[in-house]
């Protein structure tokens, strides 16, 4: 039985104007979530986690889900602003219609194939990672990835931080970046060298860190040290409820289910290569020409293995 929600005053008496864009509700949602009721904790954690089902679900059965009362998500879309629910039920609706990229035919193909064999965990990882990376490929993050590079081309220096089951997105993150851009540098942190690392970052720098739950406390710190000294940061996360997003400039949650025994990074790789890939596209010439420098050198030093 799903637990009453009491009425509390929790409604400010003058409401700002209703967001117009998922990406501006989560965010506000984010920002509101340490201090919300128990209850609407709940709703705007499974708001935060299932956008799709907001979109189209009716309302109880949403509110069913996120084992809430109908009127605990009415008193949340009004929390931020939106005179009804549906009202807040249309902003994702728009998302989720401009949204991702056309993977449903591969989905489709995996599920014929699932008819036809035995091997049902192959075949669930291969399900969970399309799904994972349609849900990166929508029309409100096209245009915030165009932020973070426009972000990134600005900075004069670029720290990279993920520890523990992120330092493989931090790695390739760094390792990649670097080709194009040799202001991006690996926070390794090893030794309690965190504050020596960080220590020259500041208003005009910018920091990339990377968090999964369980989140780890390194990166908590990092953020901390680079945020201190007035540098930017650009979070890639799970979950808008993150405690790496508060003070964030920029903030991306991936998906990364999987049937797998630890969260999938494949989402995290996706959208590296996306960022970088707009660093290169619409940055300088002189990214391409780093690019170049950096193959020529490989090859001189018989860094590659000819296949011919």
């Amino acid at each position: 039985m799903l637990e009453h929600d009491p009425q509390t005053a929790e409604l400010d008496s003058g409401q700002d104007p209703a967001p117009t864009g998922l990406d501006t509700v989560n965010q506000q949602l984010a920002a509101a979530y340490p201090e919300l009721s128990p209850q609407l904790k709940l709703a705007a954690g499974y708001v935060l986690e299932h956008p799709v089902e907001i979109a189209f679900q009716s309302i109880r059965k949403s509110a069913a889900a996120a084992r809430v009362t109908a009127s605990t998500l009415v008193r949340l879309a009004k929390r931020l602003g939106f005179d009804s629910y549906e009202q807040f039920r249309d902003v994702f609706q728009s998302a989720v219609q401009a949204g991702p990229v056309e993977l449903s035919g591969r989905a489709s193909d995996l599920r014929t194939l699932a008819s036809q064999t035995d091997d049902q965990v192959f075949l669930d990882v291969g399900d969970a990672a399309f799904d994972n990376i349609g849900r990166l490929f929508t029309a409100d993050n096209q245009t915030r990835v165009r932020e973070a590079a426009r972000l990134l081309l600005d900075a004069d220096k670029i720290a990279v931080v993920g520890f523990r089951d992120t330092f493989a997105c931090a790695y390739h993150f760094a390792y990649v970046g670097r080709i194009a851009m040799p202001n991006v540098q690996l926070i390794r942190g090893q030794e309690g060298g965190l504050l020596t690392e960080l220590a020259p970052y500041g208003d005009r720098d910018v920091v990339v860190a990377f968090g999964f739950e369980p989140y780890c406390a390194e990166t908590m710190r990092a953020l901390e040290i680079a945020r201190a000294g007035g540098a930017k940061a650009i979070v890639i996360t799970d979950t808008l409820r993150s405690p790496l997003v508060p003070g964030a400039t920029m903030t991306f949650t991936v998906a990364n289910a999987t049937p797998h025994f630890f969260p999938s990074i494949l989402s995290a790789i996706t959208l590296i290569e996306v960022l970088l890939a707009e660093c290169v596209a619409f940055g300088p010439d002189e990214l391409v020409d780093n690019v170049a420098r950096f193959e020529s050198r490989m090859r001189a030093m018989g860094a590659y293995v000819s296949n011919e």
